[in-house]
């Protein structure tokens, strides 16, 4: 299991790798444009809003539609050779579930989902980040599993990897029937567990950003953010903010008893500050502190400027989830004190530094200066939590994956470049290609998946003209090769 996630954890590195630019672009784009955000008073012409506005459009082009991100990076990456195919077929999962489970649909072929608010609700909020890595995960299987595949002659034309689209879409097709039930089971237990900590107040609000961060992986915390930021049930924190109101207002006969802005105020110090300490531990902790901060940091810039998390959090939570969980319980923390302590903001966004300050002057926002003692605070503990944690687990965040360890061995030079020996010689040192399960390549190794672990020949392996052998357990084996890796695999690739 750890295999598959820290595969999926890598696989999801590409897709986040495109949002950092997008970020950026929104924060300064509401920062030029905050009638953008619908505030009060701010204007709606003028060449200052024309720039703003293009940049908000330019950057929610990827964040707005970042399920189709995670679909094409979820099917390659863990397709077995990163072929393009296996990102048609993840394309052509998500379009057919997305098609078989829109509100449309299901309310067609089920009529009582009409008067269930709740589930209809959870088919309208299907488009986000975990079904798009369901369709991914489908379409990398499916062309794992069919790339190779012979049929009869007269069907001949659709052999091979021209037949994995079609059973794509076949898998899919049963996917979504399974998910017409499981998706609003899910969906509507989380809508459960929001209405019920609605009145246990600041602790209410500690539960509730705890399974905000905690749900982001699977997209299902857009169940919870529906019981509390909008009037789906009568609540409406972000509604009622950007409305002007305050605890005390009557609204369509309905009292507004709760504190309004406290159920987003505390994501302003862990998004602002805390994900900016915990970005420079990860850099002081990583081995290769290019690669951490080439992530992390650009990520936090991010957070900081417009709330835009997901850089940060799609870095590390796949591949040190015990991490994340405790990330999440840093959030629920400061919340708790943030909102303890009085103060109150909004966004429309994203509790960034932009929403904070056009959210200042609407009247329930109070004492938002001390988002910098608290952020402060934030800062510190996110630092020292994330830095004791990195370094006593040796957990793989960003710059301190067993990859990293490859950063001397890209300084390996061949003794020869004649691939095809080279490739000939490890596999036969490896046991032959019937010892062979599966091969795969990163920076400077070959990978092997093995099934006799006797039958390697380590110095051969090394006289083949490798610079050293890794075995990390008995069905696997690791080949120094170096920076020409790629070139012996694909010989060894051929020989297989």
């Amino acid at each position: 299991m750890y295999k598959f996630l820290q595969k999926l954890g890598k696989s999801l590195m590409l897709p986040v790798a495109a949002l950092p630019i997008c970020g950026i672009l929104m924060g300064l784009g509401y920062a030029l444009a905050p009638g953008v955000m619908g505030v009060p008073g701010a204007p709606t012409t003028g060449a200052a809003f024309t720039v703003g506005f293009l940049l908000v459009k330019a950057g929610g082009a990827l964040i707005d539609n970042m399920h189709w991100l995670f679909v094409i990076g979820v099917a390659v990456g863990m397709a077995d050779d990163k072929d393009g195919t296996s990102a048609l077929a993840g394309l052509v999962s998500f379009l057919m579930m997305k098609s078989l489970l829109a509100p449309g649909v299901v309310t067609t072929i089920m009529p009582a989902i009409n008067d269930d608010p709740v589930r209809l609700l959870a088919f309208q909020k299907f488009e986000n980040v975990f079904p798009a890595i369901v369709a991914g995960l489908i379409g990398a299987t499916c062309y794992n599993k069919f790339k190779n595949t012979q049929l009869p002659d007269w069907l001949a034309f659709f052999s091979g990897k021209r037949c994995v689209a079609i059973v794509t879409g076949v898998v899919s097709i049963g996917a979504s029937v399974i998910l017409l039930f499981v998706w609003p089971i899910i969906f509507g237990a989380l809508y459960a567990v929001g209405q019920a900590i609605i009145g246990l107040d600041v602790v209410g609000v500690g539960i509730y950003t705890f399974l905000n961060r905690l749900l982001i992986p699977t997209g299902l915390h857009h169940a919870l953010n529906n019981v509390f930021w909008f009037d789906t049930v009568g609540i409406g924190d972000l509604t009622h903010f950007w409305a002007g109101r305050v605890m005390g207002d009557v609204v369509d006969g309905t009292t507004i008893n709760w504190s309004v802005g406290m159920y987003m105020a505390g994501f302003f110090p862990c998004m602002m500050f805390g994900i900016a300490g915990a970005a420079v531990a990860m850099v002081r902790a990583a081995k290769n502190k290019k690669v951490a901060i080439g992530i992390v940091l650009s990520a936090a810039v991010c957070a900081f400027l417009c709330g835009v998390t997901e850089p940060f959090e799609f870095s590390f939570m796949f591949l040190a989830f015990p991490l994340y969980v405790v990330y999440a319980l840093l959030y629920a923390i400061f919340a708790m004190i943030t909102v303890a302590l009085g103060f109150r903001a909004g966004f429309c966004f994203s509790a960034g530094a932009t929403d904070l300050v056009f959210s200042a002057s609407l009247p329930a926002a109070q004492n938002t200066l001390l988002v910098i003692p608290i952020g402060i605070a934030a800062f510190a503990v996110f630092y020292l939590v994330f830095y004791f944690a990195i370094k006593k687990f040796n957990l793989k965040t960003p710059g301190n994956e067993d990859e990293d360890a490859e950063a001397e061995e890209a300084k390996i030079v061949l003794s020869n470049n004649d691939f095809t020996a080279i490739a000939s010689g490890v596999l036969k040192a490896i046991g032959g290609k019937e010892n062979v399960s599966n091969v795969d390549y990163c920076t400077t190794r070959l990978r092997f998946e093995i099934k006799d672990y006797t039958a390697i020949n380590e110095k051969a392996i090394k006289a083949a003209g490798a610079a050293g052998v890794i075995r990390p357990s008995k069905n696997a084996c690791q080949v120094i090769i170096g920076p020409k890796v790629q070139f012996v695999y694909d010989e060894l690739k051929k020989m297989l």
